[in-house]
Formats: structure tokens, C-alpha cells, sequence
């Protein structure tokens, strides 16, 4: 950790903005952050009470920040077998051990039969240390023949093992699989991408699953809030960002937590003052800034150019793998994705065609975009 005079001046610069006239006026809130603590929300019908500012582990190495979190007195851990190829179970386990009890720990299994899932089940509880997990998601699931009556019924397996206390579902195309998820009835905990660049386009269907009793978890909160890497210019500072990001999320009723990743303590407390402080105009406007500044390069997983690839490339899925390198920084995982592809469509070369197919109607070149997912990943 840094020392105490470099923290200081961690929040006093944290919240400087790159638009004129919007300087910052909450260091009386940053500053008495420590004295008011974590807020709290329940997970729908679950009852599990949860900090509003949960702990996306994905891209975490370090355990000292998850251990960090656990004094602060974060208590809801995300991670999933697939992450960093199985060591980030083992780093988490390790961080969260004397912990354990006080936490809702949650991991995702990312497979198409009941039988695979329920080894990585066992997988992954001998990783974490723990004979059970809080919430257990099928993982990625965006269509609705994905959530097959097989994994259901390995979801109540495990449940009626003790494996697992609630049965969870993870998606990044919540409009899709709504009134599957309904069907099945069975489903407790809904993990779903919202971030500031989809505006209300989800809100619906997800109040639907809160009005059943569902329990809501926001991924993937902060978007292209860190700006793009590798650019030039290079972006201002992202701190004020990401708080505007997460903000902007904490301000709507419909999530009970959220699972924005981090990798240092400075994030973890840029994170952690989010539960403290108001969203305002000023976050507004500097989202609005943003907005428009990504627009070209960022996903808001519409899913409206499903299908329409004549060469058959997942054209959504492909650009967020993209964006794990170009707004994370996370070259290892976006290219660990785009490699998970069938070889047919890794084959592709969108360089081919002189025309695109798809015209995005939030604004993204996905021509140039493709072609150097592929050019970088392939």
C-alpha cells in the first residue's frame, strides 16, 4: 500500500474531472468515508444482506487488496472456475479463509451439461476451501435454449447436496432470457451486465425479475470508464470516472450489489467511497462526456446485430472480447475468449469483406473493430 502522505493526495486529486467547470466538491463525504462505513442491501428473496459494493475478483492477483476489502467490511466475493485457468479460486480461497463465514461467496461455472457443471462444482469448492458456495451461476447464459432443463437439474442437485445455498444465472443479454428465467421458477440470484452506456434499455426486464423476488447483481458497472489503453493521446486519470460509473449504477434501485473488478487498494477505496457519496449533475455530465468519447469502440450488448453476420461471427461477443484488452487492459483474457471460438469463425477475417453488414445503432465501427480483435487474438 502506498503511504499515508501519497493517499492523501489519492483523494484530493481522485475526483479532478477532464471537463471544464466541473470540479469536485465531495472531499467533506470522501474524507469521513472510513466513519460511515459500507451500506447494505438485501438480495431479494434470498435474504442474504449484502454490501451494495461487492468484489469482482476476475482480474485480481494480488490477495492482500481481497483481504483489504474483508477488513473494510466488504461481504459479498465473485469469481468463477474459468478465471485466470482455475488459480483465481485458489488465490480467493486463500484470502477469504478466516473470513469465510462473515461473506456470501459466489462462483460460475461456464458449461453445457449438468454432469460438467457439477464436477466444476466440486472443482471449485476444493479450490475455494470451502464446502459450499453462497451462490452458484450458470454462467454466460443469453439465449434462452442455453438454460437447458439438464442444468436445472444439476442446479437442484447441488442445492439439495448442500453444495450450493441459492441457484444463480449470469447473462449479458437480461431482455433475452427473462421469461426463461421466469418459466423455470427455480432461479434466485440474476447476475447481469448494466453500466452507463445502456441507459434504461434493460430496465424493464429486470424489474420484472426483482418483482418475482429475484435477486439482482450488477456486472461489468464500469464500461469504458478507465478509457481506452494504448491510445494517444492517453486518457485523463479514470478515478473520477470509475466513482461516476459505479454511481451511477448504486443509484438505481433495481441491484442489490455489484462486482466491479479490482486489482489495488486505491480501487478497492475509490470503489469503496461509492456507497458514500450521492450520484450528482456533475457525474452526469462527465458520463455524458464519456459516453460519446466511447461510442465508436464500446458495446452496449444490444444484441441487435445478432445473426446478421453473413460469415456467422458473434459480432457482440467478439467486440467485448476486445474491449477486456482495450478498456481493462486484460490482453490474457479477451484473447483466451476469442480463442474459446469454434476454428470456422477464428477463421474469419472481416478485412475480407469491403463492405460491413452490420450498422450498430449506438454508433460502433464494428468493422474496424472486428478486424483487430482478430488481428490481435488470432
Amino acid at each position: 500500500m502506498k503511504s499515508d502522505s501519497s493517499r492523501r493526495k489519492f483523494l484530493a486529486t481522485g475526483l479532478s474531472l477532464p471537463v471544464a467547470g466541473m470540479a469536485s466538491t465531495r472531499m467533506p463525504a470522501a474524507l469521513s468515508l472510513a466513519a460511515q462505513g459500507p451500506s447494505y442491501r438485501v438480495l431479494g428473496k434470498t435474504g442474504q444482506k449484502v454490501t451494495s459494493v461487492g468484489f469482482g475478483c476476475m482480474i485480481t492477483s494480488d490477495p492482500s487488496v481481497i483481504s483489504r476489502a474483508l477488513d473494510m467490511g466488504v461481504t459479498y466475493f465473485d469469481t468463477a472456475r474459468s478465471y485466470q485457468k482455475g488459480n483465481n479460486e485458489r488465490m480467493v480461497g486463500a484470502a477469504i479463509k478466516a473470513g469465510r463465514s462473515k461473506i456470501t461467496l459466489s462462483s460460475k461455472a461456464n458449461l453445457k451439461t449438468g454432469a460438467e457443471a457439477l464436477q466444476a462444482l466440486d472443482t471449485s469448492l476444493q479450490e475455494l476451501g470451502t464446502d459450499h458456495l453462497d451462490i452458484w451461476y450458470m454462467h454466460g447464459k443469453d439465449k434462452p435454449d442455453q438454460i437447458t432443463d439438464d442444468l436445472v437439474a444439476a442446479w437442484e442437485s447441488a442445492k439439495k447436496q448442500g453444495k450450493i445455498r441459492f441457484i444463480g444465472l449470469s447473462t449479458h443479454d437480461p431482455n433475452a432470457v427473462v421469461d426463461r428465467i421466469l418459466q423455470v421458477g427455480k432461479i434466485e440470484v440474476v447476475l447481469s451486465t448494466y453500466n452507463f452506456t445502456m441507459s434504461t434499455t434493460r430496465d424493464a426486464a429486470l424489474q420484472r425479475l426483482k418483482d418475482a423476488g429475484v435477486g439482482l447483481v450488477a456486472m461489468k458497472v464500469m464500461a469504458a470508464a478507465g478509457g481506452r489503453r494504448g491510445e494517444a493521446p492517453p486518457p485523463p486519470p479514470p478515478e473520477g470516472r470509475h466513482l461516476a460509473a459505479l454511481k451511477w449504477v448504486l443509484n438505481k434501485p433495481l441491484f442489490a450489489t455489484t462486482i466491479p473488478s479490482m486489482t489495488d487498494t486505491d480501487q478497492l477505496e475509490t470503489n469503496f467511497r461509492a456507497m458514500a457519496e450521492s450520484f450528482d449533475p456533475d457525474d452526469q455530465k462527465l458520463l455524458a462526456v464519456l459516453n460519446e468519447e466511447v461510442r465508436p469502440y464500446y458495446c452496449r450488448m444490444c444484441y441487435q446485430c445478432s445473426g446478421q453476420c453473413p460469415q456467422c461471427v458473434p459480432v457482440a461477443d467478439t467486440i467485448r472480447y476486445l474491449a477486456y484488452n482495450d478498456f481493462y487492459g486484460q490482453f490474457a483474457l479477451g484473447r483466451e475468449h476469442f480463442l474459446a471460438l469454434p476454428e470456422e469463425i477464428r477463421k474469419v477475417r472481416c478485412s475480407d469483406c469491403s463492405t460491413c453488414a452490420i450498422k450498430c445503432p449506438n454508433g460502433v465501427q464494428v468493422r474496424d473493430r472486428l478486424i483487430r480483435a482478430q488481428e490481435m487474438f488470432a
